[in-house]
C-alpha cells in the first residue's frame, strides 16, 4: 500500500521543500488566509523518491517582504503540514497580499493574481449577481436559454455560493445549430443583445465572451458567456468541452441557488459537471486544472479561435504592468509624427501596447487614437489622459478579422484634418493576413495625403519575443497593393558581432 502522509521539510524565500507519496492538492495560508493552492506531485519537482519542492508563483514573489503565519494544509482533509511565524525579505511588516484596488488577492487555478471569492462579502458580489441576472434576461430575450456552467455552476450545485476559490463567473448555452459558422453568427448576435443592457463585452473568440462587472469597490469581475453546439452526439463548448451527449441533458432548464437566488442550470447539472471536470466534480480542487485533448484544442480552435491568435500571449505579457504608467521615452516614429504635423492633427497609434508614445503625442497637443489588440495594456495611459483632459482614445483592433479592421477604418475615415499612422514593430507582431489587414486600415485611414511612419524587424536574427522578421519589401509591396505611394524604404543592418536583427523603416502616403 503506498503511503499517503506527507510534511513540509523546509520554507525559505525560493519556495517549500516538501516530502510526501500520494497525490493531493495542497493550500497555502499566510495569516489564515489561502493564497495559493498546487498539487503534491502533479505541480512539484522530484530528485528522490519521496522528496518535493515547489517555487513561489512568480506573481506572489513581489509581495514576499515582511512576516506572516504561514501554513500549509491538505485541502480536502484540512491536516496541518505546517505551521509557524515566517520571515521573507528584509521588512518587519505583515505581508498584506492586496490588489490595485485594495482587496485581498489570491492565486485562481490559472495561477493568476485575483479578488477570489472567499475574500468577498455578500455586499460585494451583489453587483455580480444582478449581473448574471440581466444577462441572462439579455441573452432569452434573444430567444437563447443561457445557464449557470463551469465553476459557477460547480459552486452552486456543490455548495449553494461561489467557490471560494474561484475569481470569475461562468454562462453557457446549447445553440439550436450544428455548425460552426451559424455558432459564431449567433454568438456575436449575443453580445449585441448585451451590450445593449449597457455593459462593456470583450470577446474572446468566435463562440465566448466577457462581460466586465464593477463590484461595490471597483473590483472588475469577469462574466463569461460560452457558446456550445451539438454534432453527431458530441457536445462541443468553448472553455474546452467535448463529450458524449444527449440535448435532454441540458434543456430544457432546472432552477439551482447560488447565494440565495434562484438561477437556470442544465436539465441534468450532474452531467454538464463531469463533462466540465470529470467523475471526481464532487471531490473540492482550487488546484484544478483542464486535460482537454490535443484534438479537441485543435477542433475548437479551428472553429472559433483563427482571429485570436496569440492574443492570450499579448496580454500575459503586459499583465504584469497593468495599471502602472509607462515612463519610455518616445518613440523616433512618435517624434517623427509630432513634427510631420506641427502645425495640428491627428495619429493613429497602430499597436500602441502600453502607450508611452501615445500619451506622449498627446501632451504635445495632438488629438491620438491608439489601437492594440490588448487594449487593457494602455488603461493606465487612458486614465492619465482623462485626468489631464487630453484628447486621446484607447480602442481594440484585431488585424486578424476584417470587422474591427472595417469598422476602425470606417471611423478614421471620417476624421478631418492632416492624419499620421505609426506603426512601430506591428507588422513584425502578426502574420501575412494580419500585414494585409494592416495595410488595409492604413488605407482606409489615411487617404487623401495621410502618412503612414512604420519600423519592422527584418531579419536574420534575433529579435523580441513574439515578433517575427519581416522583408521591408514585402511590407512594401502590402502596402502598394493598397494604393499607398512608397515615400522611404531604409533598412539598417545590426552592428558587426551583434546577433540582433536588422531593421527596416518604411514612410508612405496615400494621395
Amino acid at each position: 500500500m503506498v503511503a499517503t502522509r506527507a510534511g513540509v521539510r523546509r520554507v525559505d524565500d525560493d519556495g517549500l521543500a516538501l516530502w510526501g507519496f500520494g497525490d493531493r492538492a495542497v493550500d497555502v495560508l499566510f495569516d489564515g488566509r489561502r493564497v495559493w493552492s498546487f498539487w503534491l506531485e502533479r505541480d512539484t519537482r522530484t530528485s528522490l523518491p519521496g522528496a518535493r519542492s515547489i517555487e513561489w508563483p512568480a506573481a506572489l514573489r513581489k509581495f514576499l517582504d515582511g512576516r506572516s503565519r504561514l501554513t500549509v494544509t491538505e485541502h480536502v482533509s484540512g491536516r496541518v503540514l505546517y505551521d509557524q511565524e515566517r520571515a521573507f525579505g528584509t521588512a518587519d511588516t505583515r505581508i498584506e497580499m492586496v490588489g490595485r484596488s485594495g482587496a485581498p488577492i489570491s492565486l485562481d487555478k490559472s495561477n493568476r493574481i485575483s479578488p477570489t471569492f472567499d475574500t468577498r462579502s455578500p455586499a460585494d458580489v451583489l453587483p455580480l449577481l444582478t449581473a448574471i441576472s440581466t444577462v441572462l434576461d439579455a441573452i432569452a430575450s434573444a430567444g437563447i436559454d443561457a445557464f449557470l456552467a463551469y465553476g459557477t455552476l460547480l459552486g452552486a450545485i456543490r455548495e449553494q455560493k461561489f467557490l471560494g476559490h474561484d475569481s470569475d463567473a461562468d454562462l453557457a448555452y446549447v445553440s439550436a445549430h450544428s455548425h460552426p459558422v451559424d455558432v459564431v453568427r449567433e454568438s456575436f448576435r449575443l453580445q449585441r443583445a448585451v451590450q445593449e443592457r449597457g455593459f462593456h463585452t470583450y470577446r474572446y473568440s468566435g463562440a465566448a465572451f466577457r462581460i466586465d462587472v464593477k463590484e461595490g469597490d471597483g473590483v472588475v469581475r469577469g462574466l463569461d458567456v460560452f457558446a456550445g453546439f451539438i454534432d453527431d452526439g458530441v457536445l462541443y463548448v468553448m472553455g474546452e468541452i467535448a463529450a458524449d451527449f444527449r440535448r435532454d441533458w441540458v434543456y430544457p432548464v432546472r432552477t439551482c441557488t447560488l447565494e440565495g437566488q434562484s438561477f437556470p442550470a442544465p436539465a441534468v447539472p450532474e452531467r454538464w459537471l463531469e463533462a466540465s471536470y470529470g467523475p471526481s466534480w464532487a471531490v473540492p480542487d482550487p488546484a484544478f486544472q483542464f486535460t482537454t485533448s490535443d484534438r479537441t484544442v485543435r477542433q475548437l480552435s479551428g472553429w472559433f479561435r483563427g482571429t485570436s491568435t496569440n492574443r492570450a500571449a499579448w496580454e500575459r505579457a503586459y499583465s504584469g504592468a497593468r495599471g502602472k504608467l509607462p515612463t519610455a521615452k518616445p518613440s523616433a516614429l512618435a517624434r517623427k509624427a509630432a513634427s510631420y504635423l506641427s502645425s495640428g492633427g491627428t495619429v493613429i497609434d497602430l499597436g500602441a501596447g502600453r502607450g508611452a508614445d501615445s500619451l506622449w503625442l498627446a501632451r504635445q497637443g495632438l488629438s491620438v487614437r491608439a489601437y492594440d489588440y490588448v487594449p487593457t495594456a494602455a488603461q493606465a495611459v487612458q486614465q492619465t489622459a482623462l485626468d489631464e483632459e487630453l484628447d486621446l482614445d484607447v480602442r481594440m483592433v484585431n488585424l486578424n478579422e476584417w470587422r474591427t479592421v472595417l469598422a476602425e477604418g470606417a471611423r478614421m475615415a471620417r476624421v478631418d484634418g492632416p492624419r499620421v499612422m505609426i506603426a512601430r514593430h506591428t507588422a513584425d507582431a502578426t502574420n501575412r493576413f494580419g500585414r494585409q489587414a494592416l495595410a488595409r486600415f492604413a488605407s482606409m485611414s489615411l487617404r487623401g495625403g495621410g502618412r503612414l511612419f512604420l519600423d519592422v524587424w527584418t531579419g536574420p536574427g534575433r529579435t523580441p519575443d513574439r515578433l517575427k522578421p519581416v522583408p521591408i519589401d514585402e511590407v512594401a509591396r502590402e502596402l502598394s497593393a493598397q494604393g499607398a505611394r512608397i515615400l522611404v524604404t531604409r533598412e539598417r543592418p545590426a552592428r558587426a558581432g551583434s546577433q540582433r536583427s536588422s531593421r527596416g523603416r518604411l514612410v508612405a502616403q496615400w494621395d
